[in-house]
């Protein structure tokens, strides 16, 4: 009999499936074409993981996570378990425009905004797990030091070229724009919100002398063009390098998000790029001449791998320069989409000019998380910030992870809704993983006070049991070294199937009285499990996993390659071994729970109706006599009723004291007929008439709007008779 894998679990030949299982391959076979595919013939020394540098213009939300933080924690976890040499580095990114634009908006230093909000994601990173090896900072002496020696090589090598050129200077703000203060409409989509380096709507690489009719968001003002003085990388002296590198030797094996987006970047032919520009925040440029110029952030924060390393390597007695400078390490950057050209064109440009550095061998990067159908947006609140998060869900950590795992943006878009956290929570970790875990652990203390029991004879359900159980550890290697972690977690799950359903089908609390002998052996297969579960998990629910080695009494950390241990086959749990009592790995979410996040988000769409609306500017100055030509007066809408072919229109029939007159109003998009006779109303009523779809309307109902964009009458407060001017 062969055990086949599914997409739920396995199930012996011939049994009837149920409905989520879609895939009948027989495991050994599955586990070979992986092999043979993928698992690349690379015996790396070391890895070097990067994770991007966050802005520390606030706090991190779970687009950031999906995107970055947990695929790079679970490789790194993953990696580790398999003994390897690992350095996972990141920091925090503190020289960027945003940071500026923060300090400016909020009247502080960007010193205080960059203290404020690195606190506040450091601390949010280690709580919820992310297990850097080294989280630094770019205002840091070591990251000042390694950025300007970087830049000087370059600079003494002669890689740059120094030009004189045009750019937008705001004449009241008395400053050159950085290219995130300036503001106006994308040459490509026709966006009139893109920013003068990206246009955030069709992802265009944009320079802020690009834009259409652009205005200064310090002033609002045009800006005018002025001479300055900068250093440029030559991008297009790397075009056959970048070409042969990553169009030819990385087709196979980078994701085609990556590829398609560096080729496209390629083919419309690289352009120098500014290394320095006009700026009061950030690193000095480090050449006579060039004061009042600092770094430009895109140069300077990749860089800040290279000094975290550093800090990382003199904390723990080791040399840095392998990480960076030998062949034999493997070097991976985790990203967000928005950042592949920087790291797949430019940043490679930079390493290959200084000559001594290795390139990455892949940078698998993500595609964007949205939340609840609209897309993540920090500076109008649209997200689910990981401080929050962890203050509203306490000790819920991995049910996030696992949800933004199982949910990842790995080759499009993705959605977070909390629904269908809940859902994963309730029907997935607590009806499979938890549910297996705490039957396997309740039944043992019950039958034998803890003690594993020795097998009998096993089975031939058993033997392939143990044996999927060896395979697994290959299977989600495979698809981690592809960087299918969406993958990669529906396998770790099979593992908690694969256990349910044998508890199921032996069904020990039955067997225990006429068969204790055959009971043992299921215990004793059913905690071997159990103790897989504890160790491939891991990488994915790190805080689950430590609770489970608890309640086996099987700690991993201190063991060699656990992962390896596994695929070996080697006996976890032995018999004898004592196991500690129940608790529960996860605990079902409520309904109200739920409410309140929604809640939430719903009252972020009020409050940003609310602050959206612009207050309209003063119109030219009129005098008390022109004022004095308008009649405004008091009356009483008596009949209402749509106007046929047309969706806005309403004809009222209004009593204005001194006649009963036909107003033809939009405002069909607010109100209902039925709704507003008897509404007291304030009229124009010298207005001229004006003929609407054949109807003569004879003067304006005075409106306004609430912060839902709903028109809102102007009616008197206190009881007024019609015909009653306002003066």
């Amino acid at each position: 009999m062969l055990i086949f894998a599914t997409s739920s679990g396995f199930v012996p030949d011939g049994k009837e499936q149920d409905s989520q299982m879609v895939v009948r391959v027989p495991l050994f076979w599955r586990l070979t074409q992986l092999r043979k595919e993928y698992m690349m013939p690379q015996h790396p020394k070391r890895y070097t993981i990067t994770s991007a540098l966050p802005y520390t213009n606030g706090p991190i939300h779970i687009g950031h996570l999906a995107g970055v933080y947990v695929p790079s924690d679970i490789y790194a976890r993953y990696l580790r378990l398999r003994g390897k040499d690992v350095a996972f580095i990141c920091g925090s990114d503190e020289h960027g425009v945003a940071i500026s634009m923060r300090a400016k908006k909020e009247g502080v230093t960007p010193q205080e905004i960059i203290d404020k909000y690195h606190a506040i994601i450091k601390k949010s990173f280690a709580d919820f797990g992310i297990s850097f090896d080294n989280y630094s900072r770019t205002s840091a002496p070591v990251h000042h030091k390694t950025a300007s020696g970087f830049f000087r090589k370059l600079y003494d090598d002669d890689k740059f070229i120094e030009e004189v050129t045009e750019q937008l200077y705001d004449e009241e703000a008395g400053q050159f724009l950085a290219d995130r203060f300036v503001i106006g409409t994308c040459p490509k989509c026709g966006n009139e919100e893109a920013y003068g380096d990206q246009c955030e709507n069709c992802g265009t690489s944009l320079n802020a002398t690009d834009l259409i009719n652009p205005k200064s968001t310090i002033t609002g003002t045009k800006p005018v063009l002025r001479e300055t003085r900068h250093w440029f990388l030559p991008l297009d002296r790397y075009d056959a390098f970048l070409r042969e590198w990553i169009l030819e030797g990385h087709k196979n094996d980078w994701k085609p998000n990556v590829y398609g987006q560096v080729k496209s970047w390629l083919d419309d032919g690289l352009k120098p790029r500014a290394v320095t520009r006009d700026l009061d925040w950030g690193i000095p440029v480090p050449v006579e001449g060039a004061e009042g110029k600092v770094l430009y952030v895109w140069f300077d924060a990749p860089i800040g791998y290279i000094s975290s390393t550093k800090e990382w390597a003199e904390r723990e007695g080791k040399d840095w320069e392998p990480y960076w400078k030998d062949s034999e390490t493997k070097l991976v950057h985790f990203i967000g989409k928005d950042n592949i050209v920087f790291h797949c064109v430019i940043f490679p440009a930079m390493l290959r000019a200084e000559g001594s550095y290795i390139l990455p061998d892949n940078v698998p990067a993500n595609e964007f998380l949205n939340l609840e159908g609209n897309k993540l947006s920090t500076s109008k609140n649209w997200a689910v910030w990981l401080h929050e998060y962890l203050e509203d869900f306490l000790g819920k950590q991995d049910v996030l992870r696992y949800t933004l795992t199982a949910n990842a943006p790995e080759t499009k878009d993705n959605d977070f809704t909390w629904k269908d956290f809940q859902a994963r929570n309730n029907n997935e970790l607590v009806a499979i993983f938890g549910n297996f875990v705490n039957r396997v652990i309740v039944l043992t203390n019950k039958y034998y006070e803890g003690v594993i029991p020795a097998p009998a004879a096993f089975s031939e359900k058993d033997g392939e049991t143990l044996e999927a159980l060896k395979a697994y550890p290959g299977i989600i290697s495979a698809s981690i070294e592809r960087y299918r972690f969406r993958e990669a977690l529906g396998e770790l799950m099979n593992v908690a199937r694969l256990g349910n359903k044998y508890l199921a089908d032996e069904e020990p609390w039955k067997l225990i009285k006429e068969d204790p002998e055959r009971v043992k052996t299921i215990m004793y297969v059913a905690l071997q499990v159990a103790g897989v579960l504890s160790v491939l998990s891991e990488p994915f629910l790190p805080f689950t996993a430590q609770k489970l080695q608890k309640m086996l009494a099987r700690p991993v950390s201190g063991t060699k390659a656990p992962w390896e241990t596994v695929t070996e086959g080697a006996d976890l749990l032995p018999a004898g071994h004592r196991v500690n009592q129940a608790e529960l790995l996860f605990t079902k979410i409520e309904d109200a729970e739920i409410e309140k996040q929604l809640q939430k988000l719903e009252q972020t769409k009020l409050d940003n109706k609310a602050g959206k609306k612009e207050v309209a500017q003063q119109k030219d100055t009129i005098t008390y006599e022109d004022f004095a030509k308008l009649d405004m007066r008091v009356g009483t809408i008596i009949e209402a009723e749509k106007m046929k072919k047309a969706d806005k229109l309403l004809i009222l029939k209004v009593d204005t004291g001194l006649d009963i007159r036909t107003i033809v109003s939009g405002i069909a998009g607010s109100f209902t007929p039925e709704e507003i006779i008897g509404k007291k109303v304030t009229v124009l009523v010298n207005l001229a008439p004006r003929k609407l779809r054949g109807v003569e309307s004879q003067g304006m109902i005075l409106m306004t709007q609430n912060a839902e964009e709903k028109l809102v009458f102007m009616n008197p407060d206190a009881e007024t008779e019609n015909g009653e001017t306002i003066s």
